[in-house]
């Protein structure tokens, strides 16, 4: 257990008011003042904070896995011996909660790769033990609380705002100097102003400014940088308790941590299920004017897989199926989109956008988020037979009434198999509603057995079905136990679903 580690606990962890036991005293007897009769408290749940440091061009150490039983959660499988992750306490069976102070027990698994990925050389892992987890679970505990609750009540991330000039009043920001506190401004945001509408509040304490922390400027070069911005600025802020709060707990105060507000570039995720004459794309190798190599997406097909995914020309690859990709050989990265089947999930950013990070001297995907949609907080345990057997798993009738983007999900499937699968559900959408689920296998489209069918037979059953649209599905990952007990299903898949299972190296 790092020192860090023993910092924050100390800091920020007290032992709770136990109740006290019965205890009898012979030579006192029955009316012993230590005498407390109460019930026990429910037992509570500990979550751990590891500070992971590697060094340039390795791993943490660690192989992160989705949870296979649910629709959330995020385990560690696997902890290389010697490694970052070994010193920092991490151990197998831990529940990541947070990374980098960011919640993201129920966030996409890639999406939360992608963040350790983006981290830099130093992360910031919230867990909890495999027991605390299942505890956790059996008592419908909220997460969210349990991860909040490990730090002092008024703490608040920093916050990474861009302030955008304006005609009349500039920034509408003065930044003044704390007396006696060499190195420290605090901020006064002008009422309404371009810096308040960006996240501002009176009293900020400025941090970072442009990807230069203020701690190594004076206040003659601080004020020189601010008169020079030409239209924007980009700061890292905390409100002062905050501030005292992170000093107290050791922590850093770092972009990594923060909320953004106001940032005028993002990736975005792009969902492509390939057409009769592949993606519609090219990909190609090109320098841009940071010098930085960069893969992007050229000569976007009219009416293509990728123009109806939203794909824009000139946009840069960082991720494909969500492991990142900016450094790898472009080779490797062509080969991983043509080993992907017909569906790939590519995440891209602008060029434009690209060089603002560059400019901020970190990566684009440390604030990556894609929504997902909301599953129930946990999967219900099955109940189990006298015997210890688990009842088998159940297919679930989900009725669609198709809405103005139709359906709102995808599907996929193992190529030159048949068989077809859910891959992606849009959030809000009619098929969130109706029950879908990522990695559903179909059984039925409207009453007609699907399970030998090819994808493109499945797709021309949907379209051509109208609405509602009634399909029979079961999750993939128990789908072999239901073939096992239902003689009627003899699914082309056959263990061919995605593991959802797989593990990631960190």
């Amino acid at each position: 257990m790092s020192e860090q580690h023993v910092m924050w606990r100390s800091e920020t962890v007290e032992a709770p008011d136990l109740p006290k036991k019965f205890t009898f005293n012979p030579k006192e007897g029955i009316d012993n003042p230590a005498l407390v009769i109460s019930d026990d408290k429910e037992p509570d749940v500990h979550p751990r904070l590891c500070v992971l440091r590697r060094e340039e061009g390795q791993g943490f150490g660690f192989y992160l896995s989705r949870d296979a039983g649910r629709c959330r959660g995020h385990v560690v499988r696997q902890v290389e011996p010697w490694s970052s992750a070994e010193r920092a306490g991490l151990r197998i069976g831990d529940h990541v909660l947070e990374v980098n102070e960011d919640f993201v027990d129920d966030k996409e698994h890639s999406t939360v790769v992608l963040k350790v990925q983006a981290s830099g050389l130093k992360l910031y892992l919230l867990v909890l033990s495999a027991q605390d987890y299942e505890f956790a679970v059996s008592e419908g505990r909220d997460l969210l609380s349990v991860a909040r609750s490990y730090r002092p009540e008024g703490c608040s991330r920093p916050r990474l705002c861009h302030i955008t000039k304006e005609p009349g009043c500039g920034l509408g920001l003065s930044i003044i100097p704390i007396e006696g506190a060499r190195g420290r401004y605090r901020l006064n945001p002008v009422t309404d102003g371009p810096a308040e509408r960006a996240g501002i509040q009176n009293g900020d304490r400025l941090i970072w400014i442009n990807g230069v922390s203020i701690s190594v400027i004076s206040y003659a070069a601080l004020a020189k940088m601010v008169k020079k911005c030409e239209k924007h600025l980009t700061v890292l802020v905390i409100d002062s308790r905050s501030e005292e709060i992170y000093n107290r707990m050791g922590l850093p105060i770092i972009p990594a941590f923060a909320e953004t507000h106001n940032l005028p570039y993002r990736p975005k995720t792009l969902h492509l299920t390939q057409g009769p004459q592949g993606y519609g794309f090219l990909l190609r190798q090109e320098k841009l004017r940071s010098g930085r190599i960069a893969h992007i997406l050229r000569e976007i097909d009219p009416c293509s897989p990728a123009e109806t995914a939203g794909m824009e020309d000139g946009e840069i690859v960082l991720a494909v199926n969500g492991e990142q990709v900016e450094d790898a050989e472009h080779e490797g990265i062509v080969s991983k989109i043509r080993q992907s089947g017909q569906q790939v999930t590519l995440t891209t950013i602008s060029i434009a956008g690209r060089d603002f990070y560059t400019q901020l001297a970190m990566s684009p995907l440390l604030f990556y988020d894609e929504h997902i949609p909301k599953c129930e907080p946990f999967a219900t345990p099955a109940l189990e037979h006298p015997e210890g057997h688990q009842n088998p798993p159940q297919p679930r009738l989900c009725e669609l009434h198709k809405e103005g983007t139709g359906f709102g999900f995808n599907l996929g499937c193992v190529e030159n198999k048949p068989g077809t699968y859910i891959g992606q559900v849009v959030s809000g959408s009619t098929g969130e509603r109706a029950g879908l689920r990522k990695w559903d296998v179909l059984i039925e489209v409207n009453g007609q057995n699907v399970e030998d069918e090819y994808f493109d037979e499945v797709v021309r059953l949907i379209t051509g079905g109208g609405t509602p649209l009634r399909l029979l599905v079961v999750d993939g990952l128990q789908y072999d136990k239901l073939r096992n007990t239902r003689q009627t299903i003899n699914l082309g898949l056959n263990n061919k679903v995605p593991d959802a299972s797989q593990d990631d190296f960190v």
